[in-house]
């Protein structure tokens, strides 16, 4: 009797353990080796790391990070396998387009109503050929001959305060590269701006959410160009927000704690 109650106990636990992990929400953080950029500039991997520790807290979340340098040819199953995803890669809009099974991947993400975040260049390319098919998805990119982007200082301001992904952020001077005058998807529904930053005399929007039609989320944030910015409070709680609403988790009105210590912010 005892040997059959312990087994029974086993069991119980076993199927406990397995609807814990089923419950959990899984995120693919996608990132690249620095590209020809200076050091303290376009470090995606590190910068995930930091995003990957603010995200820690959250146990319903299984978070992994790959590095996606070209070829990746195991990608888009490590999409097909995530309820959100986060690139901050050089040029995300052509790293998707590159590969055919990787957009259709993310095509099927957001079908079923996953999250998709795009950072600094991995909301962009150069070739225009990739820019419509990236903003159907992911809401908006900086890409094509007439793209714009600035290196400066400036004054950085949530658009909408009441946002979710908004909340706990108050405006903050900042130098940094951001994109602007960004493409938008064709349709009815346009994402949302976000932020701004005052860029030769205008408010320019440089972060959007979107509640896409097919019911999932999509986030934006055309700075962190430089790795130091992670360093700021703002900065660390925008992103992280950012991608806890594509994978639809409450923010708290005060907004998150998004501290760490100061070695996962260290360049390695």
């Amino acid at each position: 009797m005892t040997t059959r109650i312990v087994l029974a106990f086993a069991a119980l636990l076993l199927l406990s353990s397995v609807a814990t992990s089923a419950d959990k929400k899984h995120l693919l953080l996608i990132g690249q080796k620095r590209d020809n950029h200076p050091p303290t500039t376009h470090e995606f991997m590190a910068g995930l790391r930091v995003l990957a520790k603010c995200l820690e807290p959250f146990d319903t979340i299984d978070v992994r990070t790959i590095q996606a340098d070209e070829p990746c040819p195991e990608a888009a199953d490590l999409i097909r396998r995530s309820d959100a995803i986060v690139l901050f890669v050089c040029e995300g809009a052509q790293w998707m387009g590159n590969d055919p099974r990787r957009q259709e991947a993310i095509a099927q993400l957001a079908a079923r109503g996953g999250g998709l975040t795009a950072l600094h260049w991995g909301i962009g390319c150069r070739e225009q050929q990739f820019v419509a098919p990236f903003t159907q998805l992911f809401g908006a990119c900086h890409g094509g001959p007439d793209r714009r982007y600035e290196k400066l200082d400036t004054r950085l301001r949530p658009a909408d305060p009441t946002h979710p992904i908004a909340r706990g952020l108050e405006p903050i001077d900042i130098h940094d590269e951001f994109y602007f005058r960004l493409k938008r998807p064709q349709g009815d529904s346009q994402p949302q701006a976000l932020l701004t930053a005052a860029i030769d005399g205008q408010d320019e929007t440089v972060s959007v959410a979107w509640q896409r039609p097919d019911g999932g989320r999509s986030f934006g944030f055309t700075g962190l160009h430089f790795h130091d910015n992670w360093r700021q409070q703002f900065y660390r709680r925008l992103v992280t927000q950012g991608v806890l609403w594509t994978l639809k988790v409450d923010i708290p009105t005060t907004g998150i704690n998004v501290d760490v210590p100061e070695d996962v912010l260290k360049l390695e």
